[in-house]
């Protein structure tokens, strides 16, 4: 496979072996319609990397590599402009353009303006997509590199941030707020995440301190916007991992797009310890279409179908693990098979109206239907060895002493089915030096879940926890659930100035569910500052998040529901600062943000590979605190690069929980362990990004990306949470990837070929996982003869080769 791929590459590389094409120099000045010039005009050919602004006597000066092209006249608050160019030889001409207002736009953009500066949020590089070496495919690949954001399986789009579990993570899609699956136990079974990255045009994350207008999760938002598309467009992305299709289309007073994704990740599970033969199947499809029936009035509707299947038959595992002194090993033979699918279906349908330049007015309504099912049998004979300490030997080792041998069994047949009904109203009017918002929703959600699953351990003969007078829930379960909730919620938010330097922004948002029949009331703050050097810019914000109860967090492992749960409470403070300068030859962007977070109320939990189990009858109250830094900018020009470092503490002490404990005279004394590590506790991450041109051309780039975040704390099963002493090693990773861009804009020799079919043509060569690193991911627990417990690693992914082609196809 690796020849195969190498000679494409060679081939395609081939292709730049061709005349160079020839220059066109446009020049004029862009008006308004008042024949006064217009500044900061962004002019851009289209289907080229070519762009400018305008200064401000409105002129500019821009460049074509072709002489049939199109160039966009773009401002905010204005209509764009589209005007085609056809010149038969190369040479200079001159163009001058007048704008046409958008009263609505310019009262909208208004209001985005002040919001964007009022967001605790950061704007992502979509453009860094593409490029981005990815096992996954999925969107949050990018998300993890960002300040603030840990996590430790690259097969998974779960993240965790500043010390929160995955489910305090809000993600919305053009306003629809999305619902994940529950069921998934590992990354081996996630698919494809919702957002499209195909089809995103504009998103920014919020690691905190986030506006009212968002929900009712104590961590993060991710807000992903799919826009009208600037003309039509056909992309194509095939590799070794999976396929994708976008279509857009733009009509005078509509749009579609339209996205297919595929994925089949079985070459890259086939590195791990366990082997098998994988079938892991994914796919989905998503439509979006708008029509604007007038200036005031629009319709969207967005579908959605996302489906997957994993299949594992297993055959053998290996593991070796220890220390110098002590090597052991692993080894399992199998039987038996697992099956786990998923599916989700659903839509949403937005109507906008903007009854007046200043006030936009939003009907949101969404259903989604999701049912998971888990089936396995799996049974597993294992030989558990301590080897011979021979360094002068490599390879084989001689077994020192056996220490177990058994069996162990995994049965399950479990299935959800959840449903997520919505109605939402959001509005946002400008008054004068306000920036006025308000909303209201109304959710249904019902669930329909049947648990039946045993585990087993026959270790040397007998039956593992070997009591008699107790047999452990976790180890078998039955159980049917049917759970209605309801969920009501608004919020009331205002941004306005103080002065020409300072902003503040109020909200405060309500809860209400049946299940809980609280009433639940969030106000917040976010203060801006921007000094006179315009160059920096200090926020500070503080704020109550409330998290209601979710049917994951109040289902127990033995499937009881404890419906007496309450929300979950954070106080949440943060201060930072954002500071642009010139240094290295380029324009750098420097944000650094300091928090600390106090929960009075919280559901602990434990971590089981990316599947969360809630001690959903205990309490606790928590702590976290830390400090994010980043910096980023063009160290090589048109290629974005960025470093971020964050250090963060969680902890957290379980109401009422104890333990007796004597002493050397035999007096029992009771310990309570207070504050102690939570599961998210990584206290440091670390992650780069960084492009780079080769061979002195355009063209050629690299495109690196490395991931270190340190330990995190685990504990054996059924064990009491003040016996977690022990660690999960830390995540260390590094993918590489290598790009040609065969119809480059800057590239002064194109392939013919290519050139008349496609405006775009680039093939990518990645290596996931260059240094092989085995990163742990969980444990297996076995205990020898000696009743002695051991935890063997579960290994992540190692070294893989990964092909694919990016194709961006002409209208014709």
């Amino acid at each position: 496979m690796l020849k195969f791929c190498l000679l494409i590459f060679a081939i395609l590389v081939g292709f730049t072996f061709v005349n160079a094409q020839p220059l066109v120099k446009v020049s004029g000045t862009v008006f308004g319609i008042d024949e006064k010039p217009l500044s900061k005009v962004t002019i851009t050919v289209l289907g080229q990397r070519e762009s400018t602004l305008t200064d401000q006597n409105g002129t500019y000066a821009i460049y074509s590599r072709t002489t049939s092209f199109t160039l966009k006249y773009n401002l905010l608050g204005y209509q764009p402009m589209l005007i085609k160019i056809n010149e038969k030889v190369a040479g200079r001409i001159t163009r001058e353009v007048t704008l046409i207002p958008n009263v609505n736009e310019l009262e909208q953009v208004t209001i985005t303006n002040k919001q964007n500066q009022l967001s605790n949020s950061s704007t992502i590089n979509i453009a860094d997509l593409s490029s981005l070496p990815s096992v996954s495919g999925n969107f949050e690949t990018i998300i993890k590199t960002l300040p603030g954001v840990s996590t430790n399986n690259e097969l998974s789009s779960q993240y965790s941030v500043r010390g929160g579990n995955f489910d305090e993570n809000l993600t919305y899609v053009n306003d629809v707020e999305i619902s994940k699956p529950i069921l998934i136990r590992n990354g081996q079974q996630e698919g494809l995440s919702f957002v499209n990255s195909d089809l995103v045009t504009r998103a920014k994350f919020s690691a905190g301190g986030f506006e009212a207008r968002y929900g009712d999760k104590l961590s993060s938002v991710l807000d992903a916007k799919y826009d009208r598309p600037d003309s039509n467009h056909l992309a194509f992305n095939a590799g070794l991992l999976g396929a994708s299709l976008a279509i857009k289309r733009a009509g005078a007073r509509n749009f579609l797009l339209i996205g297919l994704r595929y994925k089949n990740n079985a070459s890259l599970l086939n590195t791990q310890d366990n082997k098998g033969n994988y079938r892991p199947n994914f796919g989905d499809a998503q439509l979006l279409y708008q029509h604007n029936f007038s200036e005031k009035f629009n319709l969207s509707i967005l579908g959605y179908f996302n489906g997957g299947r994993f299949n594992l038959i297993p055959e053998d595992r290996e593991t070796l693990f220890g220390t110098l002194e002590t090597q052991l090993r692993l080894k399992v033979a199998y039987n038996g098979q697992e099956i786990d699918d998923y599916r989700t279906g659903g839509a949403a349908i937005t109507a906008t109206f903007s009854p007046k330049p200043n006030l936009v007015v939003k009907w949101i309504n969404s259903y989604f239907n999701t049912r998971e099912r888990e089936r396995f049998d799996i049974e597993g004979r294992y030989l558990f060895d301590e080897l011979q300490t021979d360094f002068t030997k490599v390879g084989f080792k001689a077994i020192s002493t056996n220490r177990g041998i058994g069996t162990y069994l995994n049965y399950a047949r479990n299935s959800l089915n959840s449903e997520v009904l919505s109605s939402e109203v959001k509005t946002e009017q400008n008054f004068g030096n306000h920036v006025f918002s308000w909303g209201a929703r109304a959710e249904r959600n019902k669930f329909v879940d049947n648990l039946n699953e045993y585990h087993l351990i026959d270790s040397a003969g007998y039956i593992l926890p070997n009591n008699a007078k107790k047999f452990y829930l976790e180890q078998s379960i039955s159980k049917a659930n049917i759970l209605e909730i309801a969920n009501f919620t608004a919020f009331v938010q205002d941004s306005y100035s103080l002065s020409s330097n300072t902003d503040l922004q109020l909200g405060i948002r309500g809860n209400y569910n049946t299940l809980t029949n609280q009433l639940l009331l969030s106000p917040r703050l976010l203060l801006a500052y921007r000094p006179e050097s315009n160059n920096k810019i200090i926020r500070f914000s503080a704020g109550i998040y409330q998290q209601a109860p979710s049917y994951r967090s109040i289902r127990a492992y033995d499937g009881e529901l404890n419906l007496s749960q309450r929300a979950q409470r954070s106080y949440n403070f943060s201060a930072g600062l954002d500071y642009a300068f010139d240094g290295l030859g380029t324009r750098l962007k420097f944000s650094s943000e300091a928090y600390f977070k106090y929960a009075d109320r919280l559901v602990p939990y434990i971590f089981d590979n990316v599947r969360i189990k809630y001690l959903s009858t205990q309490t606790a109250k928590g702590r976290t605190y830390g400090a994010d830094f980043n910096i980023g900018g063009e160290f090589v020009k048109d290629l974005v690069s960025y470093f971020r470092l964050s250090l963060m503490a969680a902890d957290q002490d379980i109401k009422g929980d104890f333990y007796v404990k004597e002493n050397q005279s035999g007096t029992a004394k009771v310990i309570y362990p207070g504050y102690l590590k939570r599961p998210t506790d990584q206290r440091v991450n670390f992650s780069v990004f960084f492009q780079d041109r080769l061979l002195k051309g355009d063209s050629y780039k690299v495109h690196l990306t490395m991931l270190y975040g340190s330990k995190l704390p685990i504990g054996a099963p059924l064990s009491e949470r003040y016996t977690d002493d022990f660690n999960i090693p830390a995540y260390k990773r590094v993918d590489i990837g290598f790009s040609k861009d065969f119809l480059d804009d800057n590239s002064l020799k194109k392939p013919k070929l290519l050139s008349r079919y496609f405006t775009s043509f680039i093939a990518h060569f990645e290596v996931f996982n260059l240094l092989d690193i085995n990163n742990t991911v969980s444990y297996l627990w076995l205990k020898d003869v000696d009743n002695v417990q051991y935890a063997i690693p579960n290994y992540l992914t190692g070294r893989q080769l990964n092909f694919k082609l990016i194709l961006k196809f002409k209208n014709h």
